[in-house]
């Protein structure tokens, strides 16, 4: 009988042992089927978003093509390609005390800028931040820039009296308005809208610095708008000032723009205008560019129906620190529905926006040996904790990919700009090369903190420039990078175009 018992213990004993194996077994094969699946769907966006030699020559050439397009007529193209009407650009021969009012949201910026005509030698500059009251953004447009006279005004009046400006020279300002404007002049502009929170309805339609100006004069203020600007303008000013041969601007940080110095024959939609200035630079607004070659994804295309503005600045959503981390996000997400990889999946998921670029750049570079910033940022943020350290791999992949196709891209449409003023070594040939052109150097300023900050972004941009332009062209084009266009940049714009230069020349 003990016996019987034994066996049956023993049988009991084995089955359970086999029963245990069996499901250890199961759960280890359906893991890795999990797995798989997570690991196909971030193949999946890979090949999607592959963005080869060949490719980004074809978004190169659809580029310079809606530049032609833009400049020959309004509505032309996706690109508005905007006149700014800014002939002189600084050259660093500018002297004297120059003022710049920078509007770039609910607050704004007033500085000074001291010049001595050293190219390289902005003496100083002095900058003061102001908040705009809430209840000022939907009133009247008196009481608006009354707000923003008065606050100038308490700023010009703290110079001191041994200033040659106050004694010799009539004071010149810069104002850079980054709302949608039709510019008349260098100093006018008419408000198509506002954005940004603003609603102050009755400035709809009127010449914003005629406004300014107008509440200037009411506070007893001598200071001329001189410059009515945008950063990515200020951003070529800037640069152009410490290097003349400077002749495109990026801004690409949370939204991105460009602008560049063209011929004023090649802009047939302005013939008429009177000028005999040779060259103008032309605001492109390329944050709605849009291509058949651009590699687009499910992401992408869900991400643009969700947005405030459907079916416009694709390529802005393409390659703008305001994107890249809800597209990496978007992805995760999907990784998480179609496989148990994450365990359960938090709300944060659903959350759009929760994931910023800074966060995928600093997954992206995380260094240390067991990705404890993808860990830290994956259990903060997102809510998810224990994340297996090939899982946070394969997260630091999908931020990789979502980064380099974006810096890729943005290397392109600098070679489009390059190509339609012939600095790309084809003397703007579509789809070929001059071995008898002689390249010039060639100087493109570049701002915004994706550039300056991301130091991988960084690198993918340098590389895919490179290899669109072969190393003998790409030797001769250089990045430079700049700080405060909005700011400096439209100062030594208010004294490239100051009045008293003009009386002086």
């Amino acid at each position: 009988m003990e016996r019987k018992v034994v066996v049956v213990v023993a049988v009991s004993v084995a089955a359970v042992a086999c029963g245990m194996a069996a499901a250890a077994v199961g759960w280890r094969v359906r893991k890795r089927r999990e797995w798989k699946k997570a690991v196909r769907v971030v193949r999946e966006v890979e090949e999607e978003c592959e963005t080869s030699v060949e490719r980004l020559r074809q978004v190169v050439d659809a580029m310079a093509v809606e530049m032609h397009a833009g400049l020959a007529s309004e509505g032309g193209s996706k690109l508005k390609m905007l006149l700014t009407h800014v002939h002189n650009l600084p050259n660093g021969s500018e002297r004297g005390t120059y003022y710049a009012l920078d509007l770039e949201g609910t607050y704004f910026r007033v500085l000074r800028v001291h010049l001595n005509g050293q190219q390289s030698a902005i003496l100083e500059h002095e900058v003061e931040l102001q908040t705009i009251p809430q209840h000022l953004l939907t009133s009247t447009s008196k009481d608006f820039f009354d707000f923003i006279a008065s606050s100038l005004k308490e700023f010009v009046e703290k110079e001191g009296d041994d200033s040659e400006l106050s004694v010799a020279r009539r004071k010149e300002l810069g104002f850079t308005f980054s709302f949608p404007i039709k510019q008349i002049s260098v100093c006018s502009g008419i408000l198509i809208t506002w954005t940004k929170g603003f609603s102050i309805v009755d400035m709809v339609g009127k010449d914003v610095p005629a406004c300014l100006q107008e509440a200037l004069v009411q506070k007893g203020l001598d200071l001329r708008v001189a410059a009515l600007v945008n950063d990515t303008v200020g951003t070529l000013a800037l640069g152009h000032y410490h290097d003349a041969d400077t002749v495109a601007a990026i801004v690409i940080g949370t939204s991105t723009n460009a602008c560049y110095l063209e011929r004023t024959d090649a802009i047939i939609k302005c013939q008429g205008l009177l000028t005999t200035s040779r060259s103008m630079v032309v605001n492109m607004e390329w944050g709605n560019f849009w291509s058949s070659h651009l590699p687009r994804t499910s992401y992408d295309i869900d991400l643009n129906a969700e947005s405030p503005n459907p079916n416009d600045q694709g390529f802005e959503k393409m390659i703008s620190g305001m994107y890249l981390g809800d597209i990496v996000r978007r992805i995760i997400l999907k990784m998480s529905l179609e496989s148990d990889i994450l365990g359960h999946i938090s709300s944060k998921f659903s959350m759009p926006f929760i994931l910023s670029t800074p966060m995928i750049a600093a997954m992206h570079e995380d260094d240390s040996p067991n990705l404890r910033e993808v860990e830290r940022i994956l259990k903060d943020i997102l809510e998810v904790p224990d994340v297996p350290l090939k899982v946070r791999k394969l997260m630091m992949k999908v931020c990789g990919i979502v980064t380099r196709r974006a810096a890729r891209l943005a290397a392109a449409g600098i070679v489009g700009i390059l190509k339609k003023i012939g600095r790309d070594g084809s003397g703007g040939i579509t789809g070929g090369r001059r071995s008898d052109m002689k390249m010039r150097r060639t100087v493109v300023a570049i701002e915004g903190g994706l550039y300056s900050n991301y130091t991988l972004f960084r690198e993918y941009l340098h590389e895919a420039l490179h290899e669109i332009l072969g190393e003998d062209i790409a030797k001769h084009v250089i990045l430079k990078v700049t700080e405060d266009g909005s700011g400096i940049g439209t100062a030594l714009l208010a004294a490239s175009h100051s009045s008293n230069n003009v009386d002086r020349i």
